[in-house]
């Protein structure tokens, strides 16, 4: 079969399609066949390696995809072969033909669903069930402000958020970015690169603040946001690039929490519930995964260019 090969840790260009053997499921395993595999940045911060997890060289990135069950191992009771599904854990990477997932790596995908959408499932709807429900403890009624709101995570959390009975104010860099997050179900969509966006926030929340900050860049905005919040509202850091300064007094004045989060620390049990909540979702119809681009596999390099760039528009996935 074609995969990705990554034989050395460096730039995009350290990814090549090869060909390798079929995988086999072992026990509690399962062989999918990828119809699409979902791109995300963590996958290029892990090529780098520089990453806190650093998998041994040569290996096949990718968590999600969406596809078809080929095979599956001794023990497994939950799954057969020829279910569509999606994954948002691999043994093997994602970036190929096949990939070998444990059993609790691998959920259902209603007919409706595209193999597209079911790769723009895994990291991006977890880490926004994960920062809206599970950190940040948010509740119906309660304003969230979404940084970054047309990237994969972000069009996630205004599909949660606003199913959830939040007000739901996101942002976006393009014109094209901030329809996308107002057709998806926010209530208001600004210009971060306004110079003024910030109080455009205050004054759509009276002057309160949002109760939830879901912050894609803290190394920009974390000093921001702690002026902007309501009291007692939480910041969940979902991505960070460098550092940045702040002043603790501002956290003390609001009783504010400052919340990180990572999908490598979830325990079982909770990654349990978060992937019940996304599949019910799925089935109902409020969760609707937006795919922004579509590549074939050899164009694996300029695919993690892309999803390093700014001006997000939905999910970039890779066709195997």
């Amino acid at each position: 079969m074609k995969a990705i090969q990554v034989r050395e840790f460096g730039g995009p260009e350290v990814m090549r399609v090869e060909e390798v053997p079929d995988p086999k499921a072992g026990r509690g395993e399962v062989v999918v066949r990828i119809h699409a595999a979902g791109v995300n940045p963590v996958d290029a911060y892990i090529r780098t390696g520089t990453y806190a997890r650093k998998p041994p060289l040569p290996y096949t990135p990718g968590l999600d995809g969406g596809g078809v069950v080929e095979s599956v191992g001794e023990g497994v009771t939950r799954l057969r072969a020829g279910d569509r599904v999606y994954v948002n854990q691999s043994t093997t990477g994602t970036y190929a033909q096949k990939a070998v997932c444990p059993e609790s790596g691998v959920h259902p995908l209603p007919g409706k669903v595209s193999y597209a959408q079911g790769a723009a499932l895994g990291v991006p709807y977890a880490t926004a069930f994960r920062a809206l429900f599970q950190r940040a403890h948010a509740q119906p009624g309660e304003t969230v402000f979404i940084h970054g709101a047309s990237g994969g995570v972000g069009i996630a959390a205004v599909q949660l958020a606003r199913a959830f009975g939040m007000r739901v104010i996101g942002t976006a860099g393009s014109e094209r970015g901030r329809e996308l997050v107002l057709k998806e179900g926010a209530h208001e969509a600004l210009d971060h690169k306004s110079a003024n966006y910030l109080d455009k926030v205050k004054e759509l929340t009276g002057g309160r603040g949002p109760d939830v900050i879901l912050e894609m860049l803290a190394n920009v905005n974390l000093a921001n946001d702690l002026n902007l919040l309501a009291l007692r509202g939480r910041v969940v850091v979902i991505g960070n690039r460098g550092t940045i300064e702040i002043n603790p007094r501002d956290t003390m004045a609001r009783d504010a929490a400052i919340l990180g989060m990572t999908l490598f620390n979830v325990n079982e049990q909770d990654m349990a519930a978060i992937h019940a909540g996304l599949v019910a979702g799925l089935e109902a119809g409020t969760l609707r995964p937006v795919v922004g681009q579509e590549l074939p596999l050899s164009e694996a390099p300029r695919a993690h260019q892309a999803v390093m760039e700014s001006g997000a528009y939905g999910k970039i996935v890779l066709a195997p």
